[in-house]
């Protein structure tokens, strides 16, 4: 599949390919098949509008009338005041904390007691901003969503909009609800005769947010209009809002194709409203969020409805495809559900200029930060699925971005290289914390995404275009690497924390996943020096020809050297995420040193199913179970990962959260379809569709996996 990239990173529209059996999926169809409908709001989830940087999600009236679901972007972001504490006052106070590394003294980023305020200041700040709320107002009368009836509302995934329509004492009303592709603009149009009797209009309300490390389902709080500031500036058919807090400022422009007036503040709130005049049955809106108050280009409704609707169709015309409407199977039908929603959802939420947050631009989630250990889960789906540009927006830039900063965190750890934080933002910084300074599992992840990468575009430019990353990056693996004099091998921790985030630090030694996700990592650097001829730096190769043997306990896999009782029932070490099983899943055999003992392999697999607490499981444990399952060659308990009761998707397709963390979680949708690339495109070896065959799937434009 090939694409053009136009501005904003849209796909150009292409022509779908021709499927191995001889006959073009009718893509369409399959995608509007599963388009979600309600008949009432949901609790917490939305339904939503965007492109990636940019989303709007609604509740049943097509707007954010009853329940204040988000508007948010790449760019809102938000800081609260340094504290004034004396020593306190400046990102350049912290200190962060000491810990014994091997017999020397490290400075990990972690909070300082002594530093509490600046400490709590650097894990709260930035954080992402609600950027307004935009609802109906019922001739300012207090009303219900109880009140409203025949409530019918749509998604058309082909397109992008969403329409709803209900009675308001007995009067219909119908909205249309759309993102421009191109821009931070939403288009609205409102039908109804409401608006002609000047019963019905539209209102804008500003949030303040917040320090909560989770806002769900609703960012922001109505209540503190004290604290921030709004000024309107009315135009003839339009208006600006500007919004200003603390040192944040975005304007937000809109205008509109009837007679209407602007009012506000309302009532000493940050609520404004904008009312029909004339006798239109009919009022057209867009509304334009920016940063620069001299950038905001508002387009009217018939260019953003063109442009969603090209954007879309050229989404789901290009790449990879899976289409398994053959079979009325019901676990068939609900992977296809799954598979379809999960691209939608990745699309709005994910396809970003930086990598998105866990919880995507729903709701905040760890104060709206990213996480660099998720990233791959997040984004690796994209490539897999031939969605390149996509994936391009925030990759390799976000490394490239981050290099500096990365580079000095090591240097004052005493690494060469660069250390890639965990948790964090634009800025680049890793907020403090013991587990965020301590993980090492994110390391290797550039690896990965420059490999898959490069076998889909092998050439010098590829090569050169993540070299530099990868050499940093392979730098600290080699220099973080301890070479143990009794041994002989080189290890791994401590202190460290694995990717379950579940042991004693000072007691994770060489944890499974984690040695082989380094030998992964440095054998592509080996590879990538190799390719352009360029010499490969000898501790490299040390480092990796030297890596400590994958710990085992009994004949399976352990989750570190040592690790008592590992595979005891009912163990607190069988809890959280099942790791090893991605040594032989996401994790292709090692192309260098000894082969996995698969006996090891099969054992710890029938152990995880067997033993693991998979209550404590979500998100993205049940991909990699079922990418580990894939390669075993048991297609039926891959199936049973991805479809397992505790891997839940909603009706409109969010992947719930759970007990820890809150819905919708995406790295549960994006691993989702990275497993089930697997399942459509294969791997080195094992080539092809791996569905059941009396599914008759059909697949397009699945390069083989690693």
């Amino acid at each position: 599949m090939h694409f053009t990239i136009l501005s904003a990173g849209i796909l150009a529209l292409s022509i779908p390919a021709v499927s191995a059996t001889g006959h073009q999926i009718d893509r369409r169809a399959v995608v509007r098949m599963f388009n979600p409908r309600r008949n009432a709001s949901s609790a917490t989830t939305p339904l939503q509008v965007g492109n990636g940087n940019f989303a709007f999600g609604v509740d049943v009236t097509g707007l954010q009338t009853f329940s204040p679901f988000a508007t948010m972007s790449t760019w809102g972001w938000h800081n609260f005041s340094l504290p004034t504490t004396p020593g306190q006052t400046a990102v350049e106070d912290f200190a962060g904390l000491d810990w014994w590394t091997h017999d020397r003294l490290v400075n990990y980023n972690q909070p300082n007691p002594a530093q509490s305020d600046i400490s709590n200041w650097l894990i709260q700040n930035p954080q992402r901003l609600n950027l307004a709320r935009i609802g109906l107002s019922f001739n300012g009368d207090e009303t219900t969503e109880d009140e409203l009836e025949d409530k019918i509302q749509e998604l058309d995934l082909w397109t992008g909009k969403i329409s709803s329509s209900f009675k308001y004492k007995g009067t219909a009303v119908y909205v249309e609800t759309w993102v421009d592709a191109n821009s931070d603009t939403i288009g609205i149009l409102v039908e109804s005769e409401l608006l002609g009797v000047g019963s019905l209009g539209v209102f804008f309300d500003f949030p303040l947010p917040t320090r909560n490390k989770f806002d769900a389902p609703f960012v922001g709080v109505f209540n503190t209009t004290s604290s921030h500031k709004t000024t309107l500036n009315p135009q003839e058919g339009a208006a600006t809002i500007r919004h200003d807090l603390d040192e944040t400022s975005y304007d937000v422009s809109f205008n509109w194709n009837s007679h209407a007036d602007i009012s506000g503040p309302l009532n000493g709130t940050h609520r404004y409203l904008l009312k029909p005049s004339g006798k239109e049955k009919n009022i057209t809106l867009s509304v334009t969020f920016s940063p620069d108050a001299t950038s905001a280009q508002v387009p009217d409704l018939a260019q953003i409805e063109k442009l969603s609707r090209n954007w879309w169709q050229s989404f789901w015309n290009s790449g990879a495809f899976v289409d398994l409407s053959a079979t009325t199977l019901p676990k068939a039908t609900e992977l296809q559900r799954r598979i379809i929603l999960s691209q939608y959802l990745t699309a709005v939420n994910s396809a970003s200029a930086y990598p998105p947050q866990e919880s995507g631009l729903v709701n905040n989630g760890w104060y709206g930060k990213f996480h660099l250990e998720m990233i791959l889960w997040h984004l690796l789906h994209f490539a897999r699925w031939d969605k390149y540009p996509l994936l391009w927006r925030s990759l390799p830039h976000t490394y490239s971005d981050f290099l500096s900063s990365s580079i000095d965190r090591a240097r004052r750890q005493g690494y060469e290289g660069a250390r890639w934080g965990k948790m964090t933002d634009p800025t680049g910084r890793s907020a403090p914390g013991e587990i965020n300074s301590l993980l090492i599992w994110q390391q290797p992840h550039p690896m990965y995404f420059a490999e898959t990468e490069y076998r889909s575009f092998p050439s010098g430019a590829t090569l050169e275009k993540w070299d530099g990353i990868l050499t940093s990056t392979a730098d600290f693996m080699a220099s973080y690497a301890f070479y143990n004099g009794s041994t002989g091998v080189y290890d791994l921790g401590p202190p460290m924390y694995p990717a379950s985030e579940n042991t004693n630090p000072n007691a994770t030694i060489n944890p499974a996943f984690e040695l082989a996700y380094w030998r992964f990592g440095l054998d592509v650097a080996i590879r990538w020096k190799q390719r352009q001829e360029l010499p490969v730096p000898a501790k490299w190769i040390d480092v990796r020809d030297k890596l400590a043997p994958l710990p085992t306990a009994g004949d399976a896999f352990a989750l570190y050297e040592g690790i008592p009782d590992m595979w005891k029932p009912n163990s607190t070490t069988v809890t959280d995420h099942p790791a090893m099983s991605a040594i032989f899943g996401l994790l292709p055999p090692p192309s260098s040193g000894p082969p996995l003992n698969m006996t090891v392999v099969r054992n710890t697999a029938d152990k995880i199913r067997d033993l693991w607490d998979r209550d404590d499981c979500w998100g993205w444990d049940f991909p990699m179970l079922a990418m580990n399952s894939l390669r075993l060659g048991d297609v039926d308990q891959a199936i049973a990962y991805l479809l397992d009761p505790l891997f839940n998707f909603d009706d409109a397709g969010y992947p719930e959260g759970g007990s820890r963390v809150p819905t919708p979680y995406f790295p549960g949708s994006s691993s989702f379809l990275l497993a089930v690339a697997m399942m459509a495109g294969g791997w080195d070896g094992e080539p092809g569709s791996h569905f059941p065959e009396d599914w008759k799937a059909r697949v397009e434009g699945f390069v083989p996996g690693l």
